[in-house]
């Protein structure tokens, strides 16, 4: 399962990568809008920025919600650097923009999508990954991760070539079981990946650890 980090602080992604596993980064307006990010070419500007730190897919996201306008603006992004992968809303025109970016070669994640139904749209135009937003779903308290169960059945079985970006995910346990019941890829804040790397044993073997190699020391000090 592949890395994404869910944001658009360049301190956060440059520790993602230095950590060693990063393999892509996913943004919003609302992401940029938190890190200060406004206007159209301070945007442009930050998103080649992100894919200058990252080798690795890219997403980013229109803003328009019709056809003509969504193509116009995705052809922009998709210009900034050959990682931008351009990030499309699950509605009706966004089906249809996705259709329109695969047939001209551009890479799209469809985004927004909280059922298998959806998920069987994006992958039937040629999106290259769909995000089903998890921790949205659990919110309504239904299940989200069994819609990744069941979209990974379902692209099993069909043969989609659409990847699964796990998105809205709130925990450590949640990029576990995303791995575990099939995702492709996981998206997710800093602080969700970090939270991977505790354990309370670990903690407690490695001052064990610790201690014994301090007394070990002072044992090897010849007395004076």
């Amino acid at each position: 399962m592949k890395f994404f980090i869910d944001t658009a602080n360049l301190a956060q992604i440059k520790e993602a990568h230095e950590l060693g596993i990063l393999d892509g980064v996913t943004t919003n307006p609302s992401l940029m809008a938190k890190e200060g990010i406004k206007g159209e070419d301070a945007v442009m500007e930050h998103y080649k920025k992100i894919c200058e730190m990252v080798d690795g897919d890219v997403s980013a996201e229109v803003i328009s919600t019709d056809f003509a306008n969504m193509v116009a603006e995705g052809k922009v992004l998709a210009a900034i650097h050959p990682n931008i992968v351009v990030k499309i809303p699950m509605i009706k025109d966004g089906v249809k923009a996705m259709k329109w970016f695969t047939d001209n070669g551009i890479r799209t994640n469809c985004t927004l999508v909280f059922s298998a139904g959806q998920a069987i749209l994006a992958a039937k135009v040629g999106a290259a990954y769909v995000s089903p937003f998890v921790g949205r779903i659990d919110d309504s308290t239904w299940d989200g991760m069994e819609l990744i169960e069941q979209m990974a059945h379902i692209y099993s079985l069909q043969g989609y070539k659409t990847e699964i970006l796990a998105a809205s995910i709130r925990s450590a346990l949640h990029i576990v079981k995303a791995a575990e019941l099939g995702a492709d890829v996981c998206t997710c804040p800093l602080e969700s990946i970090l939270g991977l790397l505790k354990h309370p044993l670990t903690d407690i073997g490695l001052a064990k650890f610790l201690d014994d190699a301090k007394k070990m020391r002072s044992e090897m000090v010849p007395a004076r």
